[in-house]
């Protein structure tokens, strides 16, 4: 799966995955909504962020924990 808000820098937060444009992460966005923040709200206090960049965060965040693995690997012909 391919994320287009999600961003990981190393420079940034640690290379904590981030909104992409922000230094708001993942895990800042988790927290609002495990507190009680709707979507709506959190896009309120920070106009920087879509509604669609908040749900791929809570979407990120559900890829993260499943167990599977992948590997990207280059196979020479």
């Amino acid at each position: 799966m391919t994320f287009e808000h999600i961003v990981s820098t190393p420079g940034i937060l640690g290379g904590k995955p981030c909104i992409r444009g922000t230094r708001i992460s993942v895990e800042v966005v988790l927290e609002f909504i495990a507190n009680g923040a709707t979507i709506q709200q959190i896009v309120e206090n920070y106009p920087q962020l879509s509604e669609e960049a908040v749900r791929e965060a809570v979407l990120y965040a559900a890829y993260s924990l499943r167990n599977d693995v992948w590997f990207d690997i280059d196979v020479a012909a």
